[in-house]
Order: structure tokens, then sequence, then C-alpha cells
């Protein structure tokens, strides 16, 4: 069980301002994702194949190399965009 003196603690690294009825709601939420927590380390999952990531697999991802284009091609697709501005594509500012 969790005490109360926590739940203070968690609320006041996020930042949140909990009265004493949503700070009691936090309590027995938190308590009971607790004993669920519990209740699930009971659980036998020897029989339980491993885990993707367990078996040795690993990310594969492609070599990030410029491919090169002919000038004709560049100019093509550089002339198909709405606005250009010292050979770069100008776009909308993006906030």
């Amino acid at each position: 069980m969790i005490k109360k003196e926590e739940i203070k603690h968690i609320a006041s690294l996020a930042h949140l301002g909990l009265n004493e009825k949503e700070l009691e709601s936090m309590h027995q939420n938190f308590s009971s994702i607790l004993d669920y927590i519990e209740t699930l380390k009971e659980a036998d999952i020897s029989s339980i194949e491993k885990a993707f990531a367990e078996r040795g697999a690993r990310n594969i991802v492609r070599d990030d190399i410029q491919k090169k284009t002919s000038e004709n091609k560049r100019d093509e697709l550089t002339n198909m965009f709405p606005a250009t501005k010292n050979n770069y594509l100008k776009t909308k500012k993006v906030l």
C-alpha cells in the first residue's frame, strides 16, 4: 500500500495541485494498481515462450547513403516545387 505522503510527493514532482478529495482518489487508484501488479507477480509464466527481443532479434536499418542524380532530374524536380531560394526548396514556417 502506498502512503499519502508518497502520493503528495509524486503530485508535486508532476506539478499537480491536488485537493484532499483528489488526493484520496489518487491514493485509492495507486493502491489498486500496485495491488494488481503484486497479483501479476504471482502468476506462473514459466510455460510462456520468451519475448521477441529476448531471442536475439535486432533492429535492421539501411545505411543512409546519398544517391547521385542527374542535373536534369534535379532541375526538373526543383522546378516542380512551388518556391525556391538560392537552390533550396522554400516552405512555409513550421512551428
